[in-house]
């Protein structure tokens, strides 16, 4: 799944575009948890975005986010 010495041949410019696929994945990630759990706090209208919705888009970024991590990782480049 995860060869470090892979990852250690790859160019400066994969290894940035392999760190920034990380750094999107988390983000993905965290905007799942901030949309699910704390979708008051952020002011989400629950008439236009209801809690059954909000859940279910957390749900799709996160698998988005794992689908992303499987290309990163299993990338041959």
């Amino acid at each position: 799944m995860f060869n470090l010495d892979y990852f250690k041949q790859k160019s400066p410019q994969q290894r940035f575009l392999f760190i920034l696929g990380l750094a999107m994945i988390i983000i993905f990630i965290c905007l799942a948890i901030l949309i699910a759990f704390f979708g008051e706090l952020i002011n989400l209208d629950p008439e236009r975005f209801p809690r059954v919705y909000r859940i279910a888009f957390a749900i799709l970024l996160v698998v988005y986010a794992f689908i992303r991590f499987n290309r990163i990782t299993s990338r041959k480049d």
